[in-house]
């Protein structure tokens, strides 16, 4: 028997465990404080105690302090598994916090005692983010049950903070205690398909922008005494689809491979029908091909609500809600892109596709920090929906392409 059917065989025997351990760390709700919940604490004590029964060596737990959390830190857990060679380590790195269940009647049960049904576990957290965690803590446990020594050390980061902006988490991470090498392979399942074929190696640059415009507020019966704020908006946001055409080159590595310039929120304005509105606000989400730079659209944007302004004699405000330049894209050739490349075909039969995407994900703090690092798992996509599941024979496949990537040489 090989050592790949050895530990693929080893894996199997856990389907169970596995599932228990979901439904254990469901029932830990590691929600933010800013949103409301206690922190990933609990969760880690969990965590930490499974990595000391399963031959991790050293486990450390950086603090990143926040005096809304009931124990005054967020933890994030660096575990290292030892391996043959230790020239480099493969890390996975998931993330500990959760996001809120939503709307409660939307649930078929409760969101925090996991359920299994016609091979799902459903709950909130399974997928999003526990499916790729518990497949990695069990692929290295495999390793530890058969006494086979992966290739290379292998590193489990698990981290907070990661659905509020991951300040208190991996960001916090690389700027207090670095453990990550150049040479090292860095996986990050925060992004994937259905089909397990796409490898996340690149990102739109991303900008939200508000648009406020200040007219002249009159009764709906003389508009010739005001300026319709809410008009003139209109116009504005007619005038913006032409971004789409300034801005109109094409990337085949992304989907979708163009620029996107979407308005999305509607503020009120007047709360009665026979008033002419002063003023009005609207929002865009933008993703800008990494071609393009967030500066040349901003001023293209300027240049289109300055004539504006001139024709119809109202002044438009910008706020910039969110602005995050695209990350350096991690390299198609990259050894982690050709390691993943070589697991998704020996496990599930299929070729894996470096693409880049619209959404932000936490490869990008890798990225900025010059690691080339890969996003990758085999997802419903379920995330921050009602009734969010796992498919369990995903998180088992996925554990099987781990334990693959921990014994390529």
């Amino acid at each position: 028997m090989n050592t790949l059917k050895r530990i693929s065989d080893r894996i199997d025997s856990f389907r169970n465990e596995m599932i228990d351990m979901q439904i254990k760390l469901c029932s830990l709700p590691a929600i933010s404080p800013a949103s409301g919940g206690e922190g990933e604490a609990k969760k880690a004590e969990v965590l930490v105690d499974f990595l000391k029964k399963n031959g991790f060596i050293n486990i450390d737990i950086i603090k990143a302090p926040d005096l809304d959390a009931p124990v005054g830190y967020r933890p994030n857990i660096l575990g290292l598994y030892k391996g043959k060679d230790s020239s480099k380590t493969i890390w996975i790195m998931t993330h500990l916090d959760i996001v809120p269940p939503g709307e409660l009647e939307l649930w078929r049960g409760n969101p925090f005692k996991a359920w299994v049904e016609e091979g799902k576990i459903f709950g909130r957290g399974v997928e999003d983010n526990q499916q790729d965690m518990v497949a990695s803590l069990y692929a290295v446990k495999a390793f530890h049950a058969e006494g086979i020594k992966p290739n290379y050390d292998v590193g489990i980061a698990l981290v907070a903070d990661e659905e509020t902006g991951s300040e208190k988490g991996i960001d916090y991470v690389l700027k207090k205690s670095n453990p990550f090498r150049k040479q090292d392979l860095i996986i990050v399942p925060d992004a994937g398909s259905n089909d397990g074929t796409m490898i996340e190696v690149a990102e739109k640059s991303i900008l939200w922008l508000k648009f406020k415009t200040i007219g002249k507020q009159a009764h709906g019966s003389t508009p010739e005494k005001g300026i319709n704020s809410f008009k003139v908006a209109s116009f504005l946001v007619t005038q913006l689809n032409k971004l789409y055409k300034i801005f109109g080159d094409k990337d085949p590595l992304f989907d979708p491979p163009i620029s996107t310039f979407e308005p999305t929120k509607k503020e009120a304005n007047v709360p009665n029908i026979n008033t002419i509105p002063g003023d009005d606000i609207f929002y865009m989400d933008i993703r800008i091909l990494p071609k393009y730079s967030i500066e040349k659209v901003e001023k293209q944007i300027k240049e289109i609500t300055d004539k504006i302004e001139e024709e119809f004699k109202v002044k438009i405000i910008l706020e910039e809600a969110q602005k995050a330049p695209a990350a350096p894209p991690t390299s198609q050739e990259a050894p982690v892109v050709q390691a993943l490349k070589r697991a998704i075909k020996e496990i599930y039969g299929k070729e894996g596709k470096p693409t880049g995407i619209g959404g932000g994900t936490v490869a990008a703090l890798f990225r900025r920090a010059n690691f080339e690092a890969a996003c990758w798992a085999k997802i419903d996509e379920t995330a921050h929906q009602p009734n969010e599941y796992c498919i369990i024979d995903n998180m088992m496949g996925d554990a099987k392409v781990f334990a693959h990537i921990f014994l390529q040489e």
